[in-house]
């Protein structure tokens, strides 16, 4: 959100900032998971003006990769909900952060103890990290690039180092599971929402804001001099952080509530309109 005292700072050719971040499902990506050509053209036109555009997405590395190269995108990219900075142009992992699975183990206890049985889904950290994921609740069809495996095992999910686990109840909606994870074991790890059937536990502290912090220091840019757009909870810090928060149409009410601004959904080119906005 926009503060008193955060102006932009203009570039060279005097677009308002010096960095487009944004997030992919639901805000860069459509529906039927492509870029619009148009879409494509104004972040071409903002990078040509001098900003850089940044890619900040609650998806893993191997679920990104592929999204980037189709984009030919050979930037920095911030993955894993901030936990992950990905060179795109070398393929290379810069930073991983992960979550502690002995935490996650407790917590998890927790919840179940509170709420009865979860679905739980462990997102393994690396270049190739698959999904382990109970196939009571989750879909086990392989996503491009990314491994999927059911696993019906608990202990198999703490076997290997973890970025993030998934959470999912049988009758809780995503709202209510997400605020009782926070009352539950939120000071122990870190519990978003980041889209339908997407609650997730964290390390505690990581948020997109804590890889657009660092992704912003290695390209010399700071918040001020960003713009972001997003759709969900986990959008909130990257809007913080940033001079200019964009929301999407459709986006989660509590981003809503925070947004500088709301532009037409991500089937409707909304980052396109107000980019060429700005550019003109």
């Amino acid at each position: 959100m926009t503060a008193a005292g955060k102006p932009a700072a203009r570039t060279a050719s005097g677009f308002p900032y010096r960095l487009v971040a944004t997030d992919l499902d639901g805000t860069l990506i459509r529906s039927d998971g492509t870029v619009s050509a148009r879409t494509r053209a104004a972040l071409t036109a903002a990078q040509a003006a001098g900003a850089a555009h940044l890619v900040v997405t609650g998806r893993s590395v191997p679920w990104t990769r592929h999204v980037l190269d189709d984009l030919g995108y050979t930037g920095l990219a911030v993955c894993g909900q901030g936990a992950q900075i990905y060179d795109a142009g070398e393929h290379r992992m810069l930073t991983s952060i992960t979550l502690d699975r002995t935490t996650a183990q407790r917590s998890v206890a927790r919840l179940e103890h509170e709420l009865g049985p979860l679905w739980i889904a462990a997102s393994r950290d690396g270049l190739d990290g698959e999904v382990l994921v109970d196939p009571a609740g989750f879909d086990t069809t392989t996503k491009g690039p990314l491994t999927v495996r059911a696993c019906t095992d608990r202990g198999e999910l703490w076997s290997e180092p973890v970025n993030k686990l998934y959470l999912r109840h049988p009758s809780l909606s995503d709202d209510d599971l997400t605020r009782a994870a926070h009352d539950l074991v939120g000071a122990a790890v870190g519990v978003v929402m980041a889209g339908p059937g997407t609650v997730e536990l964290l390390p505690l502290g990581l948020t997109k804001a804590t890889g657009l912090s660092l992704a912003g220091r290695r390209l010399g840019v700071r918040g001020p001099e960003a713009i972001a757009f997003g759709d969900m909870p986990n959008d909130i810090p990257m809007f913080a952080w940033a001079a200019h928060g964009v929301a999407m149409a459709g986006a989660h009410p509590d981003l809503l509530a925070v947004a500088d601004e709301v532009t037409a959904g991500n089937d409707a080119d909304g980052i396109a309109k107000v980019l060429e906005r700005l550019l003109a």
